[in-house]
């Protein structure tokens, strides 16, 4: 993973936008790593012919930016120009654009070293084209539930195992040998070097796995995320709470930071970025569950309050250990984050308690 900073950079980069029916937010925060790796593309309206298109995509840069960069500027253009694509056959256009773009890199580029999974998603109007390659994730929430979540690369699975062993390689700490934590990504090509193998046989492979899913009036929502938010949280946990936040404020801009920061408390240590696309059929704000949040705000406050009061001496780590066990039997905690969801709250009642304080008293060791 490289060297860690001695604090988090907690800043984010935030980007929004609408169009097609869709609404999307994008937010990316550098986190404990000592540079930020990953990259976005979100285009709502895709050129002609395929105006009626939208694309999202995330890119986890490893052992450098080079290569998400890349991607993200020349990805969509390569696989809308592909031929396949251009005439219908859209599976095999993404499939052989991934590849061809791998190519492209490798000519382009004569450092060897780093690479980037890439996981998108293009939303037509009757049709989603979701494609993965390394350990970020798309997920799809339709109806309540995480239909979909995409397969994560990774050196230990089986097929993955056996791909690299064919290579010559082998899988030692849950990498490929004993280096890299994920099995496709593009770039990469110091693990690509065996000419007498195809490009979809080496060590890391570039091809995707294509997935086409049929819309549906109750697809809630998109999220694309790199490994960053899955590392501390499942695809389940994670649309729960986004769903459940969906309910009680219209500001997607504060969801998908709140997500960010509920990982980093969690203790995710990577880069981090989600993209949230929202369908249609997503949850809107519903009178009964913003009540039921703002009384659940309250009761956090008073129970902050009483744990300060009780035990004078409390720094933050050692409050928000306490609030933990405090929280267990609290029901209508956010689902998939816990108390995490509320720690502006305890950090909010923290300071307030402590006027006088300087400000290293109030740092979290995440």
């Amino acid at each position: 993973m490289g060297g860690l900073l001695e604090k988090p950079s907690t800043d984010k980069e935030i980007e929004m936008g609408s169009g097609n029916g869709l609404q999307y937010c994008v937010s990316a925060m550098q986190g404990w790593r000592m540079e930020m790796e990953d990259a976005h593309s979100a285009v709502c309206r895709v050129s002609k012919p395929f105006d009626l298109w939208s694309f999202f995509a995330i890119f986890d840069g490893h052992a450098g930016g080079r290569i998400s960069a890349y991607c993200s500027e020349h990805l969509l253009s390569t696989i809308i120009s592909n031929e396949q694509f251009a005439r219908g056959q859209f599976v095999t256009g993404i499939h052989d654009a991934f590849l061809y773009i791998d190519d492209e890199m490798r000519r382009l580029c004569p450092d060897k070293s780093g690479g980037s999974t890439v996981t998108c998603a293009f939303v037509s109007p009757d049709k989603i084209y979701l494609a993965n390659c390394g350990d970020s994730r798309v997920v799809l929430s339709r109806n309540g539930q995480t239909e979909f979540s995409s397969w994560d690369h990774k050196p230990n699975l089986p097929l993955e195992r056996a791909r690299i062993v064919r290579a010559g390689g082998s899988v030692m700490i849950q990498r490929v040998n004993g280096t890299l934590a994920v099995s496709r990504a593009l770039g990469d090509f110091d693990f690509k070097s065996d000419s007498t193998r195809s490009s979809c046989d080496q060590l890391v492979s570039p091809e995707p796995d294509v997935t086409v899913l049929d819309r549906s009036p109750t697809d809630e929502f998109l999220v694309i995320a790199c490994d960053g938010i899955w590392d501390v949280m499942s695809s389940e946990g994670v649309c729960a709470f986004i769903r459940s936040r969906l309910c009680v404020t219209a500001n997607i801009k504060s969801i998908v930071n709140s997500v960010l920061d509920i990982c980093l408390h969690k203790g995710s240590r990577d880069n981090m970025s989600l993209l949230l696309v929202l369908l249609p059929g997503a949850p809107s704000v519903n009178v009964d569950a913003v009540a039921a949040d703002q009384r659940l705000d309250h009761t956090i406050e008073q129970l902050t309050r009483e744990a300060i009061q009780k035990n004078e001496l409390l720094d933050f780590e050692e409050l928000l250990s306490l609030m933990h066990g405090m929280a267990l039997n609290i029901t209508t905690l956010p689902p998939g984050a816990g108390i995490y969801a509320k720690y502006h709250i305890i950090e909010r009642v923290f300071h307030d308690a402590n006027p006088d304080k300087p400000p290293e008293f109030f740092e979290y060791k995440y």
